[in-house]
């Protein structure tokens, strides 16, 4: 049977929100309101003086009854920003990396989630603000060391994150000609989320691999996460496939494919 899940991805703005207000518990209100099972973060402060020294991803995990993986793209004497994935599964660190940049520096977290009959790849990442950046950025992304390394076996993929790419861009089409854009997989108009108070750009994405099918994917638009941070989350209903294993039968394990005693 297909597992439901609920996938989220926000960028916090460094839980400032648009009306200036440093309030990590308020991010985390946001996404309570949405009940995701996995949550993809950036722009995620740790220890930073600009946002009270705070462990941005502990404290919204902590609201939230989650761990946290963080990863810093940015990382300056005990002052970090960058990336997190929070979630109550079962969870383990496969790699965390930065990718090539040229303006400010970015990277890439990748965690495996064990849903049991299943183990969910989430790579979550925020790419550059220049074009040329974000196509070497996403070129890495999808290379050996990423996603061209997962081999298909019993896993399934999700990649996420503010991408700063809307769909007509380079990278946008580098990975969805190798992944399903969820807010595409649906009837309805996909729509943006940037900035916040009055959307107009679609720069955050949700994009998923084979064996994963998307019942809904919204952008959460309540009052209170048009204000929390300059970004909307987006919010995906996910159907996740287990793996079609093969069985030899017994008779087969047994004997040759002329039907004699196989040998040892």
């Amino acid at each position: 049977m297909p597992r439901p899940l609920r996938f989220l991805t926000y960028n916090v703005h460094s839980c400032f929100g648009t009306d200036r207000k440093l309030d990590p518990a308020r991010i985390a209100a946001v996404i309570g309101e949405c009940r995701p099972d996995i949550i993809a973060l950036q722009e995620v402060d740790v220890g930073r003086a600009r946002s009270g020294g705070i462990d941005q991803a502990h404290m919204i995990a902590t609201h939230l009854n989650m761990a946290a993986h963080f990863h810093p793209a940015l990382h300056l004497k005990d002052e970090r920003y960058g990336d997190a994935v929070l979630t109550a599964l079962p969870m383990r660190l496969v790699k965390a990396d930065v990718l090539p940049s040229s303006g400010e520096p970015r990277g890439a977290l990748w965690v495996e989630i064990d849903l049991a009959d299943v183990r969910l790849q989430v790579i979550v990442t925020h790419l550059g603000l220049r074009g040329s950046e974000r196509v070497r950025q996403a070129t890495t992304l999808l290379g050996p060391g990423w996603l061209g390394g997962i081999g298909q076996g019993d896993s399934r993929v999700i990649l996420a994150g503010d991408l700063n790419a809307i769909a007509r861009s380079a990278a946008y089409k580098l990975l969805a000609a190798h992944l399903k854009d969820a807010q595409l997989q649906l009837k309805a108009k996909p729509r943006p989320t940037f900035p916040s108070r009055l959307p107009l750009l679609r720069l955050d994405h949700v994009f998923v691999g084979d064996g994963i099918n998307v019942g809904d994917c919204t952008v959460h638009s309540s009052a209170l996460a048009r204000v929390a941070s300059d970004h909307l989350p987006i919010l995906a209903e996910l159907e996740v496939e287990p793996p079609v294993r093969q069985w030899a039968p017994r008779a087969a394990q047994a004997h040759g494919n002329d039907g004699a005693p196989g040998q040892r």
